[in-house]
C-alpha cells in the first residue's frame, strides 16, 4: 500500500468522498478537475500509533498535503515542521517532501483540525465542528498520548472545544501551556506557515522552543 494511504488510526479516517461540508466538497471537485493526479481528498493522520505527542494543524495545504496525501508534505510549512521533529528525535529518516520518502515519526503523530482543503486556507466553524469527531476518534485511538502541540489558534480552539475546556480559560498564545482533562497537556505555537515565517511572526528558535518544552514536560 502506498504510504500516502497509511494511517496510525485507520478507524478514525474520513471517507475519500466525505460529504459533510458542501463548500469543501465543491472545492475538492474543482481541484480534482484542475489537478486529477493529486490526492484531492481528506488527508489521513501520519505518524506513530504509540505516539505520546500529537501535532495538530489547521487543514491540508493545496500544494502540500492536498497534493501529496501526507500532512505537511511538499509545502513550505513542512520544511520547518519536519526539520524540528527530526532535530528532537521525533522523526527518523530523510524528509524528501514526498510520501514515498523514508521519513517516519517516532513518538509523534500529525493530525489536522479539518481533514479537507479549504478555500484560501480558511476553515469555517461549521466545518471545524463537522470534522471534530474524526479528530476525537483519532485521539481515542492513540492511547499513549500525553501532549499536544497546536499549530495556530484554530487547532488550539478545536482541541479546547473537543475536551470541553472554555476558551476564556485557555487563551491561545505562542508558547502557552494549558491543562486538558485526563492529565493531557496542550502547548501552543504559531502555525509554521510561509506567511508567519516570512513576516517574522515565527522563526525556527521560537518553534523549536515549544517542542523543547513539550519534551521537557514529558520527561519530568
Amino acid at each position: 500500500m502506498d504510504k500516502s494511504f497509511s494511517s496510525p488510526v485507520p478507524q478514525a479516517e474520513a471517507p475519500r468522498d466525505c460529504p459533510l461540508c458542501p463548500r469543501l466538497v465543491q472545492f475538492r471537485h474543482e481541484c480534482r478537475a484542475e489537478h486529477p493526479a493529486w490526492w484531492n481528498a481528506p488527508v489521513p493522520a501520519f505518524g506513530d500509533s504509540a505516539a505520546w505527542l500529537a501535532v495538530v494543524g489547521l487543514a491540508p495545504g493545496k500544494h502540500g498535503a492536498n497534493r501529496t496525501g501526507r500532512p505537511f508534505t511538499g509545502d513550505f510549512a513542512g520544511e520547518l515542521l519536519y526539520a524540528t521533529l527530526l532535530k528532537f528525535g521525533l522523526a527518523e529518516g530523510d524528509y524528501g517532501a514526498d510520501p514515498t520518502d523514508d521519513l517516519r515519526l517516532t513518538g509523534a503523530v500529525i493530525l489536522n483540525a479539518v481533514k479537507c482543503l479549504p478555500p484560501q486556507n480558511k476553515t469555517l466553524p461549521a466545518e471545524e465542528a463537522n470534522c471534530r469527531p474524526f479528530l476525537m476518534e483519532a485521539i481515542a485511538g492513540l492511547p499513549k498520548l500525553s501532549s499536544f502541540v497546536a499549530l495556530g489558534k484554530v487547532a488550539h480552539d478545536t482541541l479546547c472545544r473537543s475536551f470541553g475546556v472554555p476558551l476564556a480559560k485557555a487563551k491561545f498564545a505562542h508558547g502557552a501551556e494549558h491543562a486538558l482533562p485526563g492529565g493531557l497537556t496542550l502547548f501552543d505555537s504559531y502555525h509554521c506557515s510561509r506567511y508567519n515565517q516570512n513576516t517574522g511572526r515565527l522563526n525556527a528558535p521560537m518553534f523549536e522552543a515549544v517542542f523543547a518544552k513539550a519534551l521537557s514536560r514529558s520527561r519530568g
